[in-house]
């Protein structure tokens, strides 16, 4: 199993975005040193008190300066609220600078009304799906010159590195992305910590649909990841602890208040209790949105989660609050995995 992390930039209590970027840069640096495949970074937009991750392209160019072999990238460009041409051209730009180190994950949210009104964004669509998957593929066509020359776009050239181009992936939560994946004929992260029940159906979609890129930028048959939120410590016990944090977070979500992670604590008294260990192995048809464990736990539950969906990489999204504790448990899930 090739194991990633996707981060945020949780924004410490009483911290700032300078503390949350240190704590970043940490992170990936050690992410390489433990073997992890890939660093992405996430978008978010209008919740900078609280999530310091909002625009990737800065912090990928930050990380591949202070990391050495690890790829790096986004996870994701919110390609609603942009032109591909420019995503094309920075992302392009990233790979000059780290050829061959860059990915480029493409997906879709709407988020705070205020924040896509202040990015431009439309919010109503009369074909949400055929729109992202115009933009998505305008975007790999600029990176992988496919424009004939006889098209409107088809002078217009990118930054470059000598022999590479950014690999681009498709991220998204429901079988409608992964259809634009398949037929686009690019890589797929689902979303599991997001709608975690649709999982099998969205991979499903993806192998159905799948036709390799005339472009080439894709793989020649179907190539996915699935993201999870993973907890890990010691023992089950501890890691489930450690999991409150997140399960208090999607509560809180849930009644519309966005903010930094709680401490242990506090999500234990919103909670009104420590949650239960993650069960092993999972029930039938049980698709936990956040899941918990000693190392060995965690990767027997990884283990038959990419068993259910025909993949064998993870990328893995944490909402734990201390980050000590965050550093812990990526060092225990490689140790668990194996790297």
């Amino acid at each position: 199993m090739d194991l990633s992390i996707v981060d945020l930039a949780p924004v410490p209590e009483d911290g700032t975005a300078t503390d949350a970027y240190e704590n970043t840069i940490e992170l990936a640096q050690l992410a390489e040193d433990l073997g992890y495949s890939r660093f992405w970074m996430a978008e978010h937009h209008g919740m900078a008190d609280s999530i310091a991750s909002t625009t990737p392209e800065v912090l990928i160019a930050r990380l591949a300066a202070d990391t050495d072999e690890i790829r790096v990238g986004s996870g994701t460009v919110l390609l609603n609220h942009y032109q591909p041409f420019k995503v094309a051209e920075t992302f392009a730009s990233l790979d000059a600078l780290a050829p061959g180190r860059i990915d480029l994950g493409l997906g879709r949210a709407t988020g705070i009304p205020a924040a896509d009104r202040a990015l431009g964004t439309d919010r109503q669509s009369g074909d949400p799906d055929a729109d992202h998957a115009e933009k998505i593929e305008s975007t790999v066509t600029h990176l992988h010159d496919g424009f004939p020359d006889e098209h409107a776009y088809g002078e217009l050239t990118l930054p470059r590195s000598a022999d590479s181009a950014p690999e681009p992936w498709v991220l998204g939560s429901s079988p409608s992305s992964a259809e634009i994946a398949g037929q686009l004929g690019l890589r797929y992260c689902f979303a599991g910590f997001i709608r975690p029940s649709l999982a099998e159906r969205a991979f499903e979609t993806y192998r159905d649909r799948f036709d390799p890129s005339p472009l080439g930028a894709g793989p020649d048959e179907p190539e996915g990841m699935l993201a999870m939120n993973v907890a890990c410590a010691d023992t089950d016990d501890e890691a489930a602890r450690l999991r409150a944090t997140a399960e208090a977070s999607y509560k809180r979500l849930r009644r519309g208040v966005v903010g930094s992670p709680p401490s242990v604590k506090a999500a234990i008294d919103e909670l009104g209790g420590v949650p239960e260990p993650t069960p092993n192995p999972l029930p039938d048809g049980d698709w936990p949105r956040s899941i918990s464990g000693s190392p060995e736990t965690v990767r027997d539950l990884l283990e038959q989660l990419t068993d259910r969906v025909g993949v064998e990489d993870v990328i893995v999204q944490n909402i734990i609050a201390d980050h000590d504790d965050v550093l812990r448990s990526h060092e225990l899930l490689a140790d668990g995995v194996g790297l």
